[in-house]
């Protein structure tokens, strides 16, 4: 066959060419990265990788799409779910098949193949949280997770809770987990993490709940479930104590840490544990403290816990780095001056990969920081560890010490210096003395873990790793660029490269997470404004020619070594890695293939070494101490032998992998005492302490909180300030048994504690200087203010902020004439007086409004201002959260507002009746409503009203109906839920001339009330006496009744008329109106169900008198009462009842009295060789103490005071520590019952619908209480329906039968309101006269509120109503019609729980013979929540406004902590007006 010689010669040439790229198959590579790149609509919100994939999902918020890319971003598609629904993206951290898309509202999509498809799932009935991250997963199982959501009712603002909700199965089926969750965790959460039980590592579910009845965050308690809450239980995290005020959860490594906060303070305790189980208590250094927003949990180990604290406050933040032991309890110092930034996000970042080594920026003129309290600019300084932070050194290049920019000014994402790569270590700084602005550093680059540095690129650039550390990739981060660069040998040269579009102005620049991978992805934009473009390029590396790396390419490299270069042991090993050589001209490409380490063992020494349990490091760091009395094991000691074996303090860290070298664990010999456990003398001990002076002028508990640190029993301290008459103060830090003068030399003239941080206190002097304490004594600094204080005696000089303890209001007197009248001016400051700024001129008073539930308009301040800055002009109400730069006139001409725990009240003249004072309430202190009280009552402008307490989602208000000297009285109406519209719940209520009014609150359970009313209020306004009466409610305020009396006296005897006919014999009480000392409130909230009086038995209340009155207690609420002792006695609680102490209130005495069994036997003690006239018995706040002060003078001295101390821990009958186990709480061991409250006219034990189940100590139990118990075990169940659970609606009133009937010539409410209020609802209610009292939940039975009751459709729906209602009948009229709305209505009342808001009073009226001064205002006339006050407003304006507020607002709980407590021991509410906020008494002759 002939071919012809062109063709042969055309093969030949062919074959030639195939041979020569079979032999040099390079020349078809390339010798740059291939760059592709794709236009997008929006910027991404969200972006990343699928773990070991080329994978990438990205999210468009804006047009809600989610684009998906298989070939890392070099070709996008459109995920099909639906154009624009996607509202959020989230990647499942522990599954790489897995990721998320949420919509707005109840449906959302999964994906179990990369994004490949979707599926949707539904949440029932809610939308993900606001609040919190939408999932919460488990490590183990990655089919099961939690969903964070929330759910709102129709037309509720207000009324949304948060669901919890979870699948275990990958979304195929979603359940409820549980309601009012605030965040939720599997147990197992990542997979450091074990329970110990594999069972449990799948199903164990930690949730933050809030309280069983109340939202406030002083409530949240922890709640722990294996079974997705079918059952839950609380767990101890004090010892045997649960512990409420949990602030937040999470899981770190192998540890979960949750974080509690007491009220009044703003430290925090954090409590750990490792095993889900067991928890502990986390120990800081005595000198360092957690604070709220102030603690930073860093990037740990799996046998530590890295938190950042911070020591200076915005706006030049820093803090100091601890480091825990392997249980995460025990902290130590690591590194002072460390920066952070005012969101918290510390300079602190861990070399990936690589144990033991660290970067973090300092702060190098720290103490300018200080001094300035955060004013001066910061300077920063790098520092590197190598050893776990136990050293510090210097970053170092060949020019010197190099400083980086770090993680609190994040410039790209992902990590910032390093990545798995082995070794590489990248970052933007500046040789130097200190780090400059980013745009003045530069990229510099180690490739030995940041031992040495090298300057890489000129400029800032963002940059990253990959193919394991030999590619580099970098692009500029100053300005817009044509180009990116990369090197291939770790840094040492760079190549340019060029991008498809110019003028990039990079956003981001990424890789897989690994860093193994060969291909990049960059996120800018090009141009500007509605010109703005928004680009994405994908840069490949993989069809480079450079080869793939042989053996010869690779060196072993080791991971730590120290200056010298010698390796560095981290917990027992040496860490070392094969790595690609600096030189090598290859790739690695092992793709998704991570380099794991080598280890090598090293012998122990004492860094391998931590404290035991029970023990902790001595003050030198060098030994373990043993921290309290150490357990005998297997009964050593109880064979009659003085040593025995036990641990020498020190045990190996848990993971650490040393061997040989030093045996510090090994158990040494200690002696048998070491176990005994401290000897208790079983007997009462007293401190006299005597002071120059006539009279104490004031005293004040700054109590330490459970949160505080060092708080447990044998480190509490109990500190009281206190100042006499010739203006020394002194100081106590053990309860009175010592005392110390401080501030010698300085004339004091007021003492202001905080009232919302306890720690903190200021001393006043008549000059502008002003002293301060911030920790409870310890120290004591000073400002001075921008003039001298306020001479208005009605007014104070400070106001304070709820959540910023550092902020204060000053207002002072100015521009006095030669009379000595000032006007007031107001200044404001953010750093505790070191910086003043002026607020307003001519001002009454200014006050901080914000409060929790009140928004987030934390600078809100209302100023009462005279009209044209005129003094005597009208005032105006003036409103600014800018501080005045702007400000609005809410009301031209005012009498006074109010700040309670849930409403602002406002007071103003009624334009159209000049005669009446018109209400005004808020909520947010936003938006104000008109108050409708009931139509016959009119407030004479003469006369007054006064609130009396807001913690049950209602506000009860005394109107004053007489106002006859010495005949006064008035009603007691009741609001709705936002404190617009009221009702009557009592009239006849006595008041005295001052404005007290005898109402008072039982403190620590729900509803129960006393008032004593005037039963001949014509006679007594013609000039006869009043006779008073008694009466108590237990459903707070829908019905009254008498009280009924004990059968026999004291002494055992009958009392002189027939208890059965209550109407002519019941029990009277005294009330507020005649009390000496207003601290003495019957009841106490950490004494559940205790109350005690003074009074007697009759027809009527007769005068206080030795003759003539009792001393009574009531152990059940006030349904039973008994007679304990014939005379006066003052009271206090101690150790939360499970101590009640009495003196004699009227004669000199020696002796005290105290009962160990809540009052049913009285033992003497003999305190003093002298008789006392004791005018105070206090003890602390909380009444959780076993100290208590009696403070008077000796019956034969003139010229000194005295106090006594009487402490009874070492009563034998008080040296244990009651048992209580919460989950089983009836136990046999247990020291505990559970006690369930009721309402006398019921066979059950229903109260506001429900059965609640408190914990008490029983009587018989010789041991103290302790940590404060949690009282409020369980709401066992709801109640049928009964009159008790209702009360009047508006404009009708209780008959004499007790039925609620419309007041004569007025009109039913108008229901029709709801219609106008919400446009979509279809019908409404007639009123029936009943509306559910807020507290109640009861079910079924009576349900007054729709007896008889017609539905009516709303206007314009009358069509869509008949359609409804075709073929329903009555029953399904009435649930859908009825009890849905009105449980809509009533819900939210029901979960403010008004218990834990305190005792209220202030310091004695200052009478003959009283050692107390009673010139200052407030103490002369206390404002206290639970007497009442009437204010005349010219003479005793709101008397100290709302200065002493407590607490927390309305969807954040009540607001008052402690009270007779505070006020009355001295803790500061006495100026307060929460509760009994004085609102009225204009009168003219008095202006």
């Amino acid at each position: 066959m002939w071919i012809p010689r062109s063709l042969i010669r055309l093969s030949i040439l062919h074959l030639l060419l195939l041979q020569l790229l079979w032999l040099n198959p390079a020349t078809a590579k390339k010798d740059k990265p291939e760059i592709s790149s794709h236009k997008f609509d929006n910027a991404p919100s969200n972006f990343f990788y699928f773990d070991d994939s080329n994978i990438i999902l990205l999210h468009d918020r804006e047009a809600g799409l989610v684009h998906r890319s298989e070939d890392a971003g070099k070709t996008w598609k459109e995920v099909d779910i639906g154009g624009g629904k996607a509202w959020d993206l989230w990647p499942h951290p522990h599954d790489n098949q897995k990721a998320y898309i949420t919509g707005r509202a109840s449906t959302h999509w999964h994906t179990n193949d990369q994004g490949k498809t979707w599926q949707d799932f539904e949440i029932p009935n809610a939308r993900p949280s606001l609040f919190r991250a939408p999932f919460a997963f488990n490590a183990k199982n990655t089919d099961k997770v939690l969903i964070h959501g929330e759910t709102c009712r129709i037309g509720g603002l207000l009324d949304c809770k948060e669901v919890t909700f979870y699948t275990k199965d990958g979304f195929q089926k979603v359940g409820k987990l549980r309601e009012n969750t605030r965040g939720c965790v599997f147990a197992r959460a990542t997979p450091e993490f074990t329970t110990g039980d594999s069972d449990k590592d799948e199903d164990r579910i930690i949730c933050v709940t809030t309280g069983r009845i109340s939202h406030s965050r002083r409530e949240h308690r922890l709640a722990v479930s294996d079974n997705y809450f079918e059952d839950e239980r609380e767990p101890n995290l004090a010892g045997d104590r649960t512990v409420q005020g949990i602030v937040n959860i999470a899981v770190v490594k192998g540890y979960i840490v949750v974080a509690e906060k007491a009220p009044n303070t703003d430290e925090l305790a954090m409590y750990v544990t490792d095993d889900a189980s067991t928890w502990h208590r986390a120990v800081f250094p005595s000198d360092s403290r957690l604070k709220e927003d102030a603690y930073t949990v860093l990037e740990s180990t799996s046998y530590s816990i890295e938190v950042d604290v911070m020591t200076v406050d915005p706006p030049n933040p820093m803090g100091v780095l601890f480091t825990s032991n392997s249980n995460g309890t025990y902290f130590t110092k690591n590194i002072e001056h460390t920066n952070r930034n005012v969101h918290g996000i510390v300079d602190f970042e861990k070399v990936q990969n690589i144990q033991g080594i660290v970067l973090v920026n300092i702060v190098d003129n720290w103490q300018d920081i200080e001094d300035s309290s955060g004013r001066e600019e910061k300077r920063l300084k790098s520092q590197i560890s190598f050893d776990d932070g136990r050293t510090f050194q210097d970053l170092t290049t060949d020019k010197g010490t190099l400083h980086l920019h770090s993680v609190s000014e994040m410039n790209n994402v992902g990590r910032v210096f390093s990545s798995p790569a082995p070794g590489l270590v990248m970052g933007i700084g500046n040789t130097g003395k200190n780090l400059k602005a980013y745009e003045d550093g530069d990229l510099y680059v180690s490739s030995d873990a940041g031992l040495t540095w090298a300057l890489a690129l000129e400029g800032a650039h963002k940059y990253e790793f990959g193919d394991q550390g030999s590619i580099l990739v970098a692009i500029n981060d100053e300005k817009p660029v044509d180009v990116i660069q990369y090197s291939l040998d770790y840094g040492e040269h760079w190549q340019k490269v060029e991008l498809p579009e110019s003028g990039i102005r990079a956003k981001a620049l990424t890789t897989t997470p690994d860093s193994t991978s060969m291909k990049f992805f960059v996120w800018g934009v090009k141009g500007r404004g509605s010109r703005t473009e928004h680009w994405v390029f994908s840069i490949d590396f993989e069809d480079m020619h450079e080869s793939k790396c042989e053996d010869k390419d690779f060196e072993e490299w080791m991971a730590r070594v120290d200056k010298d270069k010698k390796p560095i042991c981290v917990m027992g090993r040496k860490q070392s890695y094969r790595r690609r050589k600096p030189g090598a001209d290859c790739f690695i490409r092992e793709k998704f293939d991570e380099i794991e380490p080598d280890f090598e063992k090293c012998k122990c020494t004492k860094e391998d070494f931590e404290c035991d349990y029970n023990f902790i490091r001595s003050k030198d760091r060098k030994d373990c101490v043993r921290d309290g009395p150490l357990p005998d094991p297997q009964g050593q000691c109880k064979k009659g032998a003085k040593k025995y074996k036990a641990s020498s303090g020190f045990r190996k860290i848990p993971g650490n992998g040393c061997e040989g070298g030093e045996k510090l664990d090994e158990e040494i010999e200690r002696d048998c005492e070491d176990t005994l456990k401290p000897i208790v003398s079983g007997e009462i001990n007293t401190e006299r302490t005597a002071f120059p002076g006539q009279s104490f002028r004031g005293y004040f508990y700054l109590e330490r909180t459970e949160s505080s640190s060092g708080s447990d029993k044998a480190s509490k301290d109990e500190t009281v300030v206190m100042r006499t008459d010739n203006s020394k103060v002194y100081i106590t830090r053990d309860h009175g048994k010592t005392w110390d003068e401080i501030l010698k030399g300085k004339e004091i003239k007021d003492i202001y504690p905080h009232p919302h941080f306890n720690d903190v206190c200021y001393f006043v002097t008549p000059s502008k200087e002003v002293h301060y304490t911030i920790n409870r004594g310890d120290t004591f600094d000073s400002f001075k203010a921008e003039s001298e204080p306020t001479r208005d005696r009605d007014l104070q000089a400070l106001t304070f902020h709820a959540d910023y303890k550092d902020w204060l209001i000053w207002t002072g007197a100015v521009k006095c004439d030669k009379d000595g009248k000032c006007r007031n001016d107001a200044w404001y400051s953010t750093d505790r007086g070191s910086h003043w700024e002026d607020l307003r001129h001519v001002v009454r008073k200014c006050e901080f409004i914000k409060e929790e539930g009140r928004g987030e308009r934390k600078k809100l301040v209302y100023c009462e201002q005279y009209k044209d800055e005129k003094l005597g002009g009208p005032l105006e109400l003036q409103a600014s959260d800018n501080w005045f730069a702007d400000y609005t006139t809410p009301f031209k001409s005012i009498v006074d507002f109010a700040t309670m725990s849930e409403f602002i009240i406002v007071a103003t003249k009624d334009q159209s009746d000049g005669d009446s004072l018109k209400v005004d309430a808020s909520v947010d202190g936003q938006t104000f409503a008109d108050a409708l009280f009931p139509s016959n009552f009119k407030v004479p402008i003469q006369k007054a009203y006064t609130v009396l307490d807001s913690h049950t989602h209602a506000v009860f208000m005394h109107v004053t109906v007489g106002n006859q000297k010495d005949a006064e009285y008035g009603s007691i109406i009741k609001s709705n839920s936002n404190g617009t519209s009221y009702v009557l719940s009592l009239d006849k209520v006595n008041r005295n001339t001052p404005g007290y009014v005898d109402f008072e609150k039982m403190l620590g359970l729900e509803g129960v009330a006393l008032v004593n009313i005037v039963a001949n209020t014509e006679e007594a306004e013609k000039g006869s006496g009043k006779k008073l009466k008694t009466m108590i409610t237990h459903n707070d305020g829908a019905e009254w009744s008498l009280v009924k009396a004990p059968q026999n006296d004291p002494e055992g005897k009958a009392y002189g008329c027939r208890t059965d006919d209550i109407a002519a014999c019941s029990l009277h009480l005294h009330g507020y109106t005649e009390r000496r000392d207003p601290r003495n409130v019957f009841s106490s909230p950490s004494a559940v169900g205790l109350m005690m009086a003074v009074g007697n038995v009759g027809e009527y209340l007769t005068t206080k008198s030795e003759k003539t009155s009792d001393t009574f207690i009531t152990r059940d609420g006030g349904i039973e009462w008994h007679a304990v002792k014939k005379g006066n006695y003052m009271w206090e609680y101690g150790d939360q009842g499970s101590i009640i102490v009495i003196v004699r209130d009227t004669v000199a005495t020696d002796e005290i009295l105290y009962s160990l069994d809540e009052g049913k036997e009285w033992i003497p003690y003999k305190f003093s060789n002298k008789k006392v006239h004791v005018a105070i018995l206090s003890t602390v706040p909380s009444d959780n103490s076993l100290n208590f002060l009696l403070w008077g003078r000796e019956e034969d001295s003139d010229s000194e005071i005295v106090t006594f101390n009487l402490d009874f821990s070492q009563l034998k009958e008080r040296s244990e520590q009651c048992k209580l186990d919460e989950n089983n709480p009836t136990s046999d061991d247990s020291d505990y019952y559970l006690w369930e409250p009721k309402h006398p006219s019921q066979p059950s034990n229903c109260l506001f619908g429900h059965v609640a189940q408190y914990h008490r100590k029983k009587p018989e139990a010789n041991c103290f209480n302790g940590r404060s118990i949690q009282h409020l075990h369980s709401i066992a169940s709801n109640c049928e329906c009964t009159r008790s659970d209702f009360e009047c609606d508006y404009n009708y009133e209780p008959a004499k039968d007790g039925s609620c009937v419309l007041v004569g010539g007025q009109e039913p409410p108008d229901h029709s309101k709801v219609c106008k209020e919400d446009p979509e609802r279809m019908s409404y209610f007639l009123p029936t006269g009943y509306r559910r009292v807020p507290l109640s939940t009861c079910e079924g039975g009576n349900e007054l509120e729709k007896y008889e009751s017609k539905e009516v459709p709303c206007r314009g729906h009358e069509k869509d109503f008949e359609e409804a209602h075709r073929g329903l009948s009555g029953f399904w009229i009435f649930i859908l019609g009825v009890i849905l709305p009105v449980c809509i209505a009533s819900a939210v009342g029901y979960w403010v729980w008004q218990n834990w808001h305190g005792k209220f009073g202030s310091i004695r009226l200052g009478d003959t013979g009283s050692p107390f001064d009673a010139d200052k205002p407030w103490i002369k006339y206390p404002v206290a929540a639970v007497s009442g006050i009437v204010a005349v407003l010219a003479a005793v304006p709101l008397l100290l406004g709302s200065l002493w507020r407590w607490g927390s607002g309305l969807f954040g709980g009540g607001r008052r902590y402690t009270t007779r407590g505070s006020f009355a021991r001295g803790r500061g509410d006495y100026a307060v007006v929460d509760e009994d906020e004085l609102l009225g008494e204009d009168e003219d002759e008095e202006v």
